[in-house]
This record gives structure tokens, C-alpha cells and sequence, in this order.
């Protein structure tokens, strides 16, 4: 296969001597360090395979406690909320981020708790971050909802986005970067798109078509991490590495069993931890866990295994664990 690096030309590279992403044949983007892409023969294996916890997990009482209170709209304050699975609204220097939106049933999948709010809920929304193609992370209803109450919203996601959203946003409004590059934000804020372990597809044939991607939210007094979807990589170093200091990241820690076969896009909780080390970060609010069912992991493992950890002193950072439709208000160095 012959590769070639793409990077969009109109944005900033935020690393020295980075080219681009490597983008095999003119059709599929590659994973630097662990080139993977899932094989029809390993899903049928895990589709019939007995779950050795199934057990366990049909009898795990664990739910997430959502809340609807929406009153930190109209607050001013920076904050984070978690809204479920992947899905967050942030408010940092007076601009409103909402990641990676799905309000809704994802068709086929069993949902264990509902989203907090709604998008008609959330007020006004300043940019639409969407970290890559799949239907968890990216869900057209949300983002057409989304669209039509914010006429004047930007999306900013990874390369070769803009052929899918442009059914649902306005061409102009859609940022695609590569890894290591920085969008084109208000001066008082900055975004760079920074690399995942993962992949991409949305239909039959379009695998790794499209960018994955993590984001670097910076403002004066916060930056913020959200790693989007992703496996263990040396891609946690050298965030931290790019970066003085990470304040928060936010890790997901659910979607990990069989590990033989989701080791390679999801982070089990021993590996978020690793993670949330090698970023050097203050804080950790996981995500990706207990809204829908995706794996063979019960659904209350993820969290009762990151407090063990915790209290063992594995995890150096706090350890943040928020309900959907909590707000986290963030005030100077800290997070109440």
C-alpha cells in the first residue's frame, strides 16, 4: 500500500516536525503506533461467544443517577456537565462546548440509563466538538437539533468529516483538522485535535475513512483533556509532553471486555489510570461507562474498579466521578 500525509493546510501545526497523518491508498487514515481495522471474523467470534461474566452482569443493580436540573445554564461560571456516555457540555471563558452529541436510542444497542437534558435544553452552544464518525459519538438527529437552535454554530472534528456532516451542518461551519493541529477559535479560547487509538466506520465500506481523534481545550485558567475513544498508547506522553499542565481529563473507562478483542480501541480502568498518569493531569472524570451496553463488562465494574485503584494509590490525579446532569463548576484551579 502506498501512504501519503494529510493535514489540513489552513490550520496550525501544534508539534514540531509533524506532517501529517498517514492515509493509506488515498482512502484510509492509519494509527501511528498500533495500525488496526476490526476484522468481520473476530466480531462474529465475540457475537457468539459466551460472556464469562453474563452472569454478574444480568444481576448488576449499578445505574447512573441523572438529574435534569439545567439551572447551571444561566450561570456564568466555567463548567463542565456530563450529559452520558460521551456526550458533555462546556462552558469555559464564556464560550459553550458541547462533545460529542447523542441524546437518543442508538438503534440495536440496550440503553442503561438516559441522557441528561436535551438539546433544546442546553441554550446557546458556541461549538460542536465530535471527536469521530461513530453512531456513540456522533448521532445526526443530535446534531441537526443542534444546528437548527444554533444557526451560527461551528463544528470542529478530524479530516475527512466534512463529507459526512455536511448533510446536517453548513459546509462553512466545519473545521476538520489533523492530529496536532489547532482549529481556528476566539482568541480567548483554543482547540487543537490531538491523536486516539481507534478507528473509524459508518457504513459497510467506509472503514478509516475518517479521522479519530482526542481534543485540547485551553483557555486562561483551564485546560482540559477529552480523550474521545481510544486504546493505551504513547499518545497520553506526549500530550503531556505538548502541554505544561492538563488540569482535567476526561477518560473513558467503560467498553473494555473481551479484552482480546477491545484492547485495541477502548481503555479498560487500569489502563484510563495509566493514562491519566502519563498526561500528568490533576484531575479525572471518566466517561464512556453505564448508558449503554457495549461490551461484556457489567455495568457498575468500571466505576467500583477506579475506586479501588484510587484507594490503592495507583491513580495519582482526583478522581472525579460526576451523575449525568451534574455540574461541575470550575473556579480557579479547582473543580466543585
Amino acid at each position: 500500500m502506498t501512504a501519503i500525509r494529510v493535514r489540513n493546510y489552513r490550520l496550525p501545526v501544534i508539534r514540531p516536525g509533524w506532517t501529517g497523518n498517514q492515509f493509506e491508498d488515498g482512502a484510509r487514515f492509519v494509527n501511528e503506533e498500533h495500525p488496526f481495522a476490526p476484522k468481520f471474523m473476530d466480531v462474529l467470534k465475540w457475537t457468539f461467544r459466551r460472556n464469562p461474566q453474563r452472569y454478574e452482569k444480568a444481576h448488576d443493580k449499578f445505574r447512573l443517577k441523572v438529574t435534569n436540573d439545567a439551572s447551571f445554564i444561566n450561570e456564568k461560571t466555567d463548567c463542565i456537565v456530563w450529559l452520558g456516555h460521551a456526550t458533555f457540555y462546556i462552558r469555559v471563558a464564556g464560550i459553550v462546548l458541547v462533545i460529542d452529541p447523542v441524546f437518543y436510542d442508538l438503534p440495536f444497542i440496550k440503553r442503561y440509563s438516559r441522557h441528561a437534558l436535551s438539546p433544546s435544553a442546553l441554550g446557546r452552544v458556541d461549538y460542536l466538538l465530535i471527536s469521530h464518525d461513530h453512531r456513540d459519538h456522533c448521532q445526526s438527529r443530535s446534531i441537526r437539533e443542534i444546528v437548527r437552535l444554533n444557526p451560527d454554530v461551528e463544528v470542529l472534528t478530524g479530516l475527512r468529516m466534512d463529507a459526512l456532516l455536511q448533510r446536517w451542518v453548513p459546509i462553512e461551519r466545519i473545521q476538520c483538522a489533523g492530529w496536532y493541529q489547532q482549529y481556528k477559535t476566539r482568541h480567548s479560547l483554543a482547540i487543537s485535535f490531538l491523536p486516539a487509538r481507534h478507528w473509524s466506520k459508518r457504513t459497510y465500506n467506509d472503514t478509516n475513512m475518517r479521522l479519530w481523534g482526542a481534543f485540547m481545550i485551553q483557555s486562561s485558567t483551564h485546560n482540559i483533556y477529552f480523550g474521545g475513544d481510544t486504546a493505551y498508547g504513547e499518545h497520553f506522553k506526549e500530550a503531556a509532553g505538548l502541554f505544561s499542565s492538563i488540569d482535567i481529563a476526561i477518560i473513558g473507562v467503560g467498553a473494555y471486555k473481551p479484552s482480546w478483542l477491545m484492547t485495541n480501541v477502548h481503555l479498560s480502568p487500569e489502563e484510563a489510570v495509566n493514562a491519566v498518569n502519563d498526561l500528568r493531569a490533576s484531575m479525572l472524570i471518566p466517561m464512556h461507562y453505564g448508558t449503554f451496553d457495549l461490551s461484556d463488562e457489567p455495568p457498575g465494574e468500571p466505576v467500583s474498579k477506579l475506586v479501588s485503584l484510587k484507594s490503592t494509590g495507583k491513580l495519582t490525579a482526583d478522581l472525579k466521578i460526576v451523575s449525568p446532569g451534574e455540574a461541575l463548576h470550575l473556579v480557579g484551579d479547582h473543580a466543585t
